[in-house]
């Protein structure tokens, strides 16, 4: 499938309602301006340039601004802590997505990592909601991250939105990370949370790190490989935020993961017959233990997430199966490599 195609089926990945936006169909006419925290990242650069394939406006806010990838895209700084310049581009903003924070699985967490990752989502999103709330002319769409980690361990049973608040550090980091941004509904704004799963892409992520230790015939399941995975393409990631953008009464959490959520067993399965490897070399939970800390608790438990609000508000996921993502990945160029 070639680049055009894939962006095609982007454009398509959900049904509109009379009270749709189209986000990504304005080239030519009734471009928006967005501002995007955290749009330099893995998530982010793919998410820019979409917005920016489709004509928008789309100005991000980074620590190091250097130069711009599209005519259209307008990098500005900002520490993410403090008041600045950056805010005026605030004031006429139609929509801000905020994807600001250290990335989870980088380090060992240590009490310092651990303040670390709590305090980059904390104070970005605290210094962004305030100035959309002294700044923004008018009320816009705020999406911001958050992450299934808000379920804590979930085990074997299907966790939707309406499922409740779990324990440990990433539940009660995802808890305080939403409350930070839904304060700015208090001005009016419309919130939407986005609960991330595990994302798939081969240049980033989770998944990068396995396709090395699989292609040198080393791969396998960690143990158990009974915890469930609950995943995602990026690039129905991406098509979730334009959906959330572009449709008014889409509010509160959503759950951004496939339909298919697999357990551990199964995905390293399926990624070995993808790459035509095997996955015969199991990794034991006391290793990850003893290497990671606290932080193998990401790989040894997992969370069984359903994308229901999304489902039943029209959203058609272009990778709704494993297998289908993972060949997709594999064998065809990303939408970041294509641009």
């Amino acid at each position: 499938m070639g680049s055009q195609d894939r962006m095609v089926m982007m454009r398509g990945a959900w049904t509109k309602t009379p009270d749709t936006v189209d986000f990504t169909e304005a080239k030519g006419g009734g471009t928006m301006k967005i501002v995007v925290s955290g749009g330099t990242g893995f998530i982010g650069r793919a998410l820019v340039a979409e917005l920016c394939g489709a004509g928008h406006q789309v100005v991000v806010l980074t620590r190091k601004p250097g130069s711009p990838s599209f005519p259209n895209e307008q990098r500005v700084e900002w520490n993410a802590r403090s008041a600045g310049p950056w805010r005026q581009h605030l004031r006429d903003a139609q929509a801000v997505v905020n994807l600001a924070g250290e990335p989870i699985a980088e380090k060992r967490w240590t009490s310092a990592r651990k303040r670390q990752l709590l305090d980059s989502r904390l104070s970005a999103t605290r210094c962004l909601v305030d100035g959309l709330m002294a700044e923004a002319t008018r009320p816009p769409v705020l999406i911001s991250a958050s992450g299934i980690g808000y379920y804590g361990v979930g085990g074997a049973r299907a966790l939707g939105e309406e499922a409740p608040l779990g324990q440990g550090f990433l539940a009660d980091l995802s808890a305080r990370w939403e409350a930070e941004a839904q304060r700015v509904a208090q001005a009016g704004a419309r919130v939407v949370f986005l609960r991330i799963g595990m994302v798939l892409e081969r240049d980033g992520g989770a998944l990068a790190k396995m396709l090395l230790p699989f292609r040198l015939y080393a791969g396998g399941p960690v143990l158990p490989g009974t915890q469930w995975v609950s995943w995602i393409h990026r690039q129905d990631l991406i098509g979730l935020i334009l959906w959330g953008l572009a449709t008014p009464s889409v509010a509160g959490p959503v759950n951004a993961v496939a339909p298919e959520a697999v357990t551990m067993k199964t995905f390293c399965e399926v990624l070995g017959r993808v790459l035509h490897r095997p996955s015969w070399l199991p990794v034991p939970e006391f290793a990850l233990k003893v290497a990671l800390g606290e932080l193998g608790t990401l790989l040894t438990t997992g969370q069984r997430v359903e994308p229901t609000k999304a489902q039943a508000g029209g959203y058609r996921f272009v990778y709704p199966t494993l297998e289908a993502a993972l060949q997709a990945i594999v064998h065809e160029p990303s939408r970041t490599e294509a641009a």
